[in-house]
């Protein structure tokens, strides 16, 4: 490739359907195209994922629906460079993800994409502003910048008074809001969410999910999301079923939990 990844500016979208600006179209945030995946199981040979194709514009919010090992996690580890494919291709911003060595990759994560897990993966020797601030110094941010921006997103999340506690003082619902955080420190165009809410009882997971649209709606980010629970994707205005490692198309949701529906979506 002429340009690396690392490269590409760190722009974020408007949201805006085709046709809606004048401007000249620009490629899909994420595109994937024909991917497999398949896992080793001693002799055998397990094909997770098996000719996904997915289009995801930028500013989007894209909810990928299934029943446990259905693929989704794969899926998002994917899209976010986490892993690589055994066929097809990712293509990030029209750039193709295959062939960037570990290095570059590691780059590409780090600048551009945000992820959120259903394990909050938070460094138990470390307070939660020393979490959040972790993939800044991995960028390495000026340390001064990295805590301004760590106490601001550590305030907009609710944790503006537990920013020295570290994961153990903390509820699962502030583990959570911690790793929103940590996704958000280096502004990506990109976040990913693997059952986000996963962890949480339904009155905490309402309140992370009202979370993430807002900071979606307020940056123009584009996210995408992995869940297995109806109440969940019901809240995106895309929701595609993945079944068996095969996208099956585009589905209605009904929603049947509280009314986010002016939230971001």
């Amino acid at each position: 490739m002429s340009e690396s990844i690392s490269s590409i500016p760190n722009t974020r979208g408007t949201g805006l359907g085709p046709g809606a600006s004048s401007e000249p179209a620009r490629p899909p945030i994420l595109e994937a195209r024909r991917l497999v995946k398949r896992y080793r199981m001693g002799r055998r040979s397990l094909e997770v994922l098996r000719g996904v194709n997915l289009v995801i514009r930028e500013g989007a919010f894209l909810a990928i629906r299934g029943a446990s090992g259905a693929g989704k996690s794969t899926l998002l580890h994917l899209l976010g460079g986490l892993d690589v494919p055994d066929e097809g291709e990712i293509l990030f911003q029209g750039r193709p993800l295959a062939g960037l060595s570990e290095t570059a990759l590691s780059r590409f994560r780090n600048r551009h994409v945000g992820f959120v897990f259903q394990a909050y993966h938070l460094l138990p020797e470390l307070d939660a502003l020393e979490n959040v601030c972790l993939p800044a110094r991995m960028a390495r941010m000026d340390p001064r910048e990295a805590e301004r921006r760590g106490r601001e997103l550590l305030a907009r999340v609710g944790l503006g008074a537990r920013m020295e506690h570290k994961p153990a003082e903390l509820s699962g619902g502030e583990q959570q809001r911690v790793a929103i955080a940590r996704a958000l420190i280096n502004e990506p165009a990109l976040v990913l969410a693997d059952e986000p809410t996963g962890n949480l009882d339904s009155q905490t997971g309402e309140e992370i999910l009202r979370l993430l649209l807002e900071i979606r709606a307020e940056r123009g980010l584009t996210l995408v999301m992995a869940t297995h629970d109806d109440r969940v994707a019901a809240h995106a205005p895309a929701v595609v079923e993945l079944v068996d490692g095969v996208i099956r198309g585009q589905v209605p949701v009904q929603p049947t939990g509280p009314d986010l529906s002016g939230v971001g979506c």
